[in-house]
């Protein structure tokens, strides 16, 4: 596909999750794909019918186990923040039809355990995962994402507290 073809493409309709434990802590779960040394929080599409707040609480216990009587919804983005992929890529992903992603973040408190994070899902996203500063979050996400990272840092920044 060429940059012109690509750019005329729309962005897929999608959800993040930024979930926080009570030390302010940020969970972050390192890739099982061909981005393998990257890390990045749980994410996902949003299925037909489907509300984003809905399709966060399904993608997040797709990704990690976590089940929404264990969160609590503190915020979400104002907007929704799109990120172009890097265009050799968008032929091999969505069968093509996307040249990106435009998401909805949402921030959640973890109320659990650790032992209660379960990533060995149906459908495996994640080799590992672990707590990270929020100041530490930037610097293990892939570089076409780091943008959305960053304003999803900046709008959760008043919440992002210990409790």
């Amino acid at each position: 596909m060429t940059p012109e073809e690509i750019a005329k493409l729309p962005y897929r309709r999608c959800v993040g999750v930024m979930l926080m434990n009570a030390r302010g802590e940020v969970f972050v779960g390192q890739r099982n794909d061909r981005h393998h040394e990257a890390w990045q929080m749980p994410q996902g599409g949003i299925d037909k019918g489907e509300k984003p707040r809905e399709a966060a609480l399904r993608e997040l216990w797709e990704e990690t186990g976590v089940t929404s009587d264990l969160v609590e919804i503190v915020a979400k983005t104002k907007d929704w923040l799109p990120y172009d992929l890097p265009h050799d890529i968008v032929p091999n992903i969505w069968k093509g039809r996307y040249r990106g992603q435009e998401q909805k973040w949402f921030l959640m408190r973890f109320l659990g355990r650790d032992e209660q994070v379960d990533i060995a899902t149906e459908h495996p996203e994640f080799t590992t995962w672990k707590w990270v500063a929020p100041g530490e979050l930037i610097d293990g996400i892939v570089s076409f994402k780091r943008a959305v990272y960053e304003t999803v840092l900046t709008e959760f920044a008043p919440h992002l507290t210990p409790r």
